[in-house]
């Protein structure tokens, strides 16, 4: 009998769990058709999507990119969440999207519009670079597609935008965050919430002050997808995202018949590729986070993964000269004798005859790429048993 009543109650405590999920999609499809369909329909919305980490940003946010295709046939999608970014691993990334994701559980790879490196995965190393890469992409969607003169050219004229942010709560990534909001002055802001009251975001429009004359904003808050505490593998789960999505990346540097059944299948097939080959003395070694000094930057290449540029790409802004990125590379070998640097990247031959500039990183390395770079070091060795 007590068997049986305990098998009742999990079966009471698992409908519970089922008719919370449930009623946490409603609330999200209703926000979602609340946005796009909202009684001002034009100028098409401009959304920022803010809440902690693992509290379903993304996930809404392609939710509602969905539901604004539907609408306006175009959504643009200013990625600023550099730990965890949803398209386009490595970088601060501006997309313009025509489709629907029809499935929002499977990591997807497209090309941006533009974007940026930063080279680390959280705001504390450069804050104010990282609002500068974001204040540029957001000039630029609003210069290319978020014009109102061609309203009869559905092809040209204004689309919505939505911002997915990073899910810091303290410290320099939410110093960013109302720095962010203050310049885009959003229409609407979506405030993803958990049970864990300081694990949130403040209430209201944290970002503005009693004298700030910015246009009224149209606040909502739903509930987390999963609304519990955060639980000890949340840093670990989203280190694994980051590696799978660089994976996924390099990926696309082996042919697309290219079977991968087991790790080992990846390393053979990474350590198969001819690397591009560079000149040394062509290149401009960038450390955006100064780490090392530059008469040493090219010893630390080798073994990691960089950011590719060009110096005909144009400048991050009038104050900085720093250019747009191309691509990510990872460096399998640097010969300084030789004056050579070997590395793979999925960037077309034609675009990387053109690099000269590379921009180092703080990115981890999946393990498959470093097992064929050659590098036996106590820092790779110690990277591999993780």
């Amino acid at each position: 009998m007590d068997t049986g009543g305990r098998c009742c109650g999990g079966g009471g405590a698992a409908a519970g769990l089922e008719e919370e999920a449930a009623q946490r999609e409603r609330e999200w499809e209703e926000a979602a058709q609340a946005v796009a369909y909202d009684s001002c329909t034009w100028p098409p919305p401009i959304v920022a999507v803010c809440g902690p980490g693992k509290s379903g940003k993304s996930a809404f946010s392609r939710l509602l990119l969905n539901t604004l295709i539907v609408r306006y046939r175009n959504a643009g999608y200013l990625d600023i969440d550099v730990g965890q970014p949803e398209f386009t691993p490595g970088f601060v990334s501006l997309h313009v999207l025509e489709e629907q994701t029809k499935d929002l559980t499977i990591l997807y790879l497209r090309n941006p519009k533009r974007c940026f490196f930063l080279g680390y995965v959280c705001a504390k190393r450069n804050p104010k670079l990282l609002l500068t890469y974001i204040f540029d992409l957001y000039d630029y969607f609003l210069k290319e597609f978020y014009r109102f003169h061609e309203v009869d050219n559905p092809m040209k004229s204004a689309i919505p935008l939505v911002i997915n942010t990073s899910g810091w709560i303290k410290g320099p990534g939410l110093h960013v965050l109302p720095e962010m909001l203050k310049y885009v002055s959003p229409t609407h802001v979506i405030r993803v919430s958990t049970t864990v009251e300081r694990k949130n975001l403040p209430c209201g429009t944290f970002w503005m002050n009693e004298f700030d004359e910015s246009p009224p904003v149209n606040l909502f808050e739903i509930h987390a997808a999963h609304n519990s505490p955060r639980h000890l593998l949340v840093k670990k789960e989203a280190r694994i995202i980051r590696e799978l999505r660089l994976i996924a990346y390099f990926r696309q540097c082996l042919p697309r018949d290219f079977n991968v059944f087991c790790l080992n299948d990846l390393i053979q097939g990474f350590a198969s590729i001819h690397p591009f080959q560079l000149r040394l003395s062509k290149i401009h070694v960038i450390d955006l986070h100064c780490q090392v000094s530059s008469t040493d930057a090219h010893r630390f290449l080798n073994g990691t993964i960089v950011g590719l540029s060009t110096s005909a790409s144009p400048p991050l802004s009038i104050e900085s000269s720093t250019p747009c990125c191309i691509g990510l590379g990872f460096i399998k070998d640097v010969e300084i004798s030789e004056d050579c640097i070997h590395f793979i990247t999925p960037v077309s031959h034609k675009l990387v005859e053109k690099v000269d500039i590379i921009f180092q990183s703080c990115i981890a390395v999946p393990s498959c790429l470093l097992q064929v770079s050659g590098i036996l070091s106590d820092v790779t060795e110690r990277l591999l048993k993780i």
